[in-house]
């Protein structure tokens, strides 16, 4: 309201910081089970709410100093406080951020040609998995044309009639396609991502991995397994959604699955996370 007072003086952000996050579970247990604060402040005035998901400590960074000199919003930032890989260089993290969506051209085998398949993702575990899906895909299947997209700034995924933020469908086709399975990792509730997303050319074609209400006080890459958004789930889906590609495939699928069964026993058994999984980076 102050902006329509011409007497008053910009109000500063409120920014909020969440850092206990749904997909680190290993002391806290069901109490921070809960990523639906984001579904509630997207239900708040467009010309005021942004909401972000840095996927590393540098796009972060780039984020906090945005918002810490932005006045007149409600900033989320949504990041996780355990150590976690740097995709980004600061330079790099910038430009993204300013962006706010952005093909990771690194992380892509898609140059010049049409993608077989959108890999999108938002927030820093779903960011993690899809990559870790990606160089799967990319070491299995090296003539499947891969794109991964990721999702800084939430609000770039509505129409521009929607949010000052907002993507025209002409840039938003030009990421996702029209007519391409989009498998979209995101960190909240699934049905967020439809939501933003529903009038938007290439909807039916839109797959989205999020939380489920699973979990309770376990390891971090087991929490992602019990709500299906792990890598070898990402990797299936893409299996089941590329037209020809299933039975083509199917070796590789069984072997998602049979991998991901490993997983759940070495948990189980040792109480951590599979040394392969813990220790993984990008290898390309």
């Amino acid at each position: 309201m102050t902006r329509e007072i011409p007497w008053r003086r910009p109000i500063a952000s409120l920014t909020y910081l969440l850092s206990s996050h749904v997909w680190r579970q290993d002391h806290n247990g069901f109490s921070h089970q809960d990523p639906g604060f984001i579904d509630h402040v997207m239900n708040k005035k467009a010309e005021v709410i942004r909401v972000y998901l840095p996927p590393d400590a540098n796009t972060l960074l780039s984020t906090v100093d945005h918002c810490l000199r932005s006045r007149h919003y409600v900033n989320v930032i949504v990041a996780g406080k355990q150590p976690s890989l740097d995709y980004l260089s600061m330079d790099d993290a910038i430009v993204h951020c300013t962006r706010g969506i952005g093909i990771w051209e690194w992380a892509s085998n898609d140059q010049g040609v049409d993608p077989d398949v959108v890999l999108g993702c938002a927030g820093d575990i779903p960011t993690l998995e899809t990559l870790a899906a990606a160089a799967i895909l990319r070491e299995h299947l090296p003539e499947l044309k891969v794109r991964v997209v990721n999702v800084v700034d939430l609000m770039r995924l509505q129409p521009a009639s929607e949010h000052p933020h907002g993507l025209s469908d002409k840039v938003y086709d030009s990421l996702f396609t029209t007519d391409k399975p989009v498998v979209f990792a995101y960190h909240g509730y699934p049905w967020l991502i439809h939501r933003l997303t529903y009038r938007r050319n290439g909807h039916d074609h839109l797959h989205v991995r999020g939380y489920k209400e699973e979990g309770t006080t376990t390891t971090p890459f087991d929490m992602v397994m019990l709500n299906d958004l792990d890598r070898f789930h990402l990797v299936m889906d893409v299996i089941d959604r590329v037209p020809g590609l299933s039975s083509k495939a199917a070796h590789l699928r069984q072997q998602m699955v049979d991998t991901r069964i490993r997983c759940r026993a070495w948990t189980r058994e040792y109480g951590e996370d599979n040394p392969d999984v813990r220790a993984w980076t990008w290898p390309f």
